[in-house]
């Protein structure tokens, strides 16, 4: 598998009851947390959108919380994530329901070789 890192600035959803919606498991998430998936797009050809389960890290020791909004270092373990993340896309951040959004900025790593 290879490691795909990225800056990206992303806003946690306020907690406010949505009709449907599951509510969000965390009200606010501790620094290099894995509890934030990443939901998105492939960039370049039609096809369905994707979970990617991801360490998320931000400069400020303290946690996020709904309503935030934060710079953050996303890193993704997988093959295919270069398919689906480069600078300008759209995510969702998912935790057992949507929890927020997110964009990319840019690339900052990618591991090609195999582990």
């Amino acid at each position: 598998m290879h490691r795909f890192r990225f800056r990206a600035v992303i806003t946690l959803d306020p907690l406010e009851p949505r009709p449907g919606a599951l509510h969000p498991l965390a009200s606010q998430y501790r620094n290099h947390t894995h509890a934030l998936m990443i939901k998105a797009s492939p960039l370049r050809y039609a096809g369905s959108a994707r979970c990617f389960p991801a360490e998320t890290c931000w400069d400020s020791a303290g946690p996020l919380r709904a309503g935030d909004r934060a710079w953050v270092t996303v890193t993704l373990t997988d093959d295919d994530a270069g398919s689906y993340f480069d600078a300008g896309q759209q995510f969702t951040l998912w935790s057992g329901d949507e929890v927020g959004h997110g964009t990319v900025a840019r690339r900052v790593f990618t591991d090609n070789s195999p582990s």
